[in-house]
């Protein structure tokens, strides 16, 4: 299927690995121009490099930031580039797990200004100007707890779950009706370095070795396995590309079957 965003142009972020990574991928293989942002400089351009040869033949470039997109610098040396993106993949890593007791206020002031205020500020700096263009796609990759809350990890339970109720208002204004769409993309147990970080933690909790806790987890994902970032980063094209114009204000839940609810 023809995605059709060819020559669109990307801002995909933490995109050196994991799910940003498959996403950003994804993306180049329709076509698409893509800005990549990361904090590690050298993960940053080895990305940068496999995306290059990874790209369709109809995408002039890839352009690595190595910054911070969760502080106002970081978001500055992004848009010195320009403000003009017509997909935007917001993203940044998960606040640590841990017990509620422990966290202070600092802590989960970093939890919501990751989690929840860096991807509002990216919307806020991208949206009127895809309305005007008359084209946008925006999608958040979240979490699948934000549905299914897990208690280790707290932080990004509220701090997410604070940014799907903005972006349920915001998705279904005035900019719906000018080709514009906001989407949160939920990702249950991926392959991804922050899935053992996750782990570790509920090993450790459990008092149980990392492989015995892996594989308790697999069991309880009807598919029988994790996901790839690579099927992550097709699910993450086809909410940017022209053939869902009518799916807007959504939480796409990519878990293997894993949530049991019906809504």
């Amino acid at each position: 299927m023809d995605l059709g965003i060819a020559g669109r142009t990307a801002l995909v972020c933490g995109a050196s690995k994991g799910l940003g990574y498959g996403c950003a991928e994804a993306l180049v293989r329709e076509g698409v121009n893509v800005v990549i942002v990361a904090r590690g400089a050298e993960a940053l351009e080895a990305a940068a490099r496999h995306l290059a040869g990874a790209a369709a033949a109809s995408a002039p470039f890839v352009k690595p930031v190595a910054a911070d997109i969760t502080t106002e610098a970081g978001r500055a040396a992004v848009f010195a580039l320009g403000h003009d993106f017509d997909i935007v993949v917001t993203n940044a890593g998960g606040p640590p797990p841990g017990d509620f007791r422990d966290w202070d206020r600092a802590a989960w002031i970093r939890a919501v200004d990751a989690n929840m205020l860096t991807p509002i500020e990216l919307i806020k700096a991208t949206v009127d100007g895809m309305a005007a263009r008359g084209f946008g796609r925006i999608v958040n990759i979240t979490s699948s707890a934000v549905k299914a809350p897990i208690d280790v990890l707290g932080l990004s339970n509220g701090a997410r779950s604070g940014l799907t109720g903005f972006v349920a208002g915001v998705a279904r204004s005035a900019i719906a009706g000018k080709g514009v769409t906001l989407n949160n993309l939920l990702p249950g147990a991926f392959e991804t370095d922050r899935l053992k970080m996750t782990m570790v933690g509920a090993a450790q909790k459990a008092g149980k070795g990392l492989d015995a806790v892996m594989d308790q987890r697999r069991r309880g994902i009807p598919a029988g396995r994790f996901g790839s970032p690579a099927e992550f980063g097709a699910i993450c094209a086809f909410l940017c590309s022209v053939h869902a114009g009518y799916i807007n204000g959504q939480n796409v839940l990519a878990d293997g079957g894993a949530y049991t609810g019906t809504f």
